[in-house]
């Protein structure tokens, strides 16, 4: 696991890839980086490397530039190769215009015993500052329009990849964009040709929709809202006590009362080669929504019980009345307070 206090970084440069100016701004000095910069690079680094929305990923190795290029890195090259590197990125943005420019950072790193490079693409983000003018008629302050400003320390960035230089895994986050009128993630299909493997949270995501589309399809109107709410419960219950689960057995505990959707449930996550995957999430963002239970009345009305709530009958009863309508019973309030 990357974390940033494990970080020990050896080099960086930064390769300006604006796709207004027709070619790559490559650098032919590294950065002489002081505390500050560490800590931002550390920072990326380590969110990079621990969401749940990176990826594992094999070279192809007989079809990868990126790859055939790193099997002869030396640190003594850092500064040409990172060039090279731009510069074939550079090329496949500026051929499709959707990719958004960026300040491509490399970084040389080490944590822990293995050695790495980092390939940090810093999407531009436009904001507002002032300005002000000295003029005959005294100051003239103005509001500018920056359009090249770089992620902060505590913003994810969405494309980057951590690459071992030991074994040469990769680790990815990437977002799709238009190449040749299809949405197509271009930085490992085009720029790294390499194999993924599904992120945990795509994988979670998966899990989700499938038991979700079999309830519905399985269950009357009535009946849906429980089993929904039962099965987010196993799902954060397994997650709390184990931070994993098996695909396989948590369709076991889900479907536990009507077995025979288990067999349609796998058939969902054998289109995804995901029956004897495990699903291990990591980041508070990605299992923050297991945490409540979210309910919208026909009438408008929007509930949100915690989970340990849900569990406890003593805070919470869902009754079913005769006319077929439900009630919510929320017992042994102290007080209530209004938000605005």
């Amino acid at each position: 696991m990357i974390v940033a206090e494990e970080i020990y970084i050896r080099k960086v440069i930064v390769h300006i890839m604006d796709n207004m100016v027709g070619m790559p701004v490559l650098s032919d000095q590294m950065i002489e980086f002081e505390s500050d910069l560490a800590e931002f690079l550390k920072e990326h680094i380590a969110k990079t490397a621990g969401g749940d929305d990176c990826k594992e990923c094999e070279f192809y190795k007989d079809q990868s530039e990126v790859y055939q290029i790193l099997t002869e890195y030396q640190d003594e090259r850092f500064v040409e190769i990172s060039k090279q590197l731009a510069e074939m990125l550079y090329n496949i943005m500026i051929a499709n215009v959707d990719i958004p420019s960026a300040d491509l950072f490399v970084v040389r790193f080490k944590c822990q015993e293995n050695e790495y490079l980092a390939l940090l693409k810093m999407n531009y983000k436009e904001f507002y500052t002032h300005r002000t003018m000295s003029s005959e008629d005294g100051n003239n302050n103005e509001i500018i329009k920056y359009k090249s400003i770089l992620p902060t320390k505590s913003q994810r960035i969405s494309e980057a990849a951590i690459i071992n230089l030991d074994d040469y895994t990769i680790r990815l986050v990437e977002k799709k964009y238009e190449v040749n009128g299809e949405k197509t993630n271009y930085f490992s299909y085009l720029y790294l040709k390499c194999a993924s493997h599904m992120s945990h949270k795509a994988k979670l995501a998966i899990v989700t929709r499938a038991v979700e589309s079999i309830q519905k399809e399985a269950f009357d109107e009535s009946r849906q809202y429980e089993e929904h709410m039962r099965a987010k419960s196993i799902i954060n219950e397994t997650l709390e006590e184990q931070g994993s689960f098996e695909v396989e057995e948590i369709a076991q505990k889900i479907f536990e009362e009507t077995p025979t959707l288990i067999d349609t449930f796998e058939e969902k996550m054998e289109k995804y080669d995901m029956v004897k995957e495990v699903v291990r999430p990591q980041a508070e963002n990605t299992i923050r929504k297991y945490e409540k239970q979210c309910l919208m009345t026909d009438t408008g009305i929007e509930i949100k019980i915690p989970m340990d709530q849900y569990k406890d009958p003593g805070s919470v009863e869902f009754i079913t009345n005769p006319d077929g309508t439900v009630s919510v019973f929320i017992k042994n309030i102290g007080h209530l307070t209004a938000k605005f």
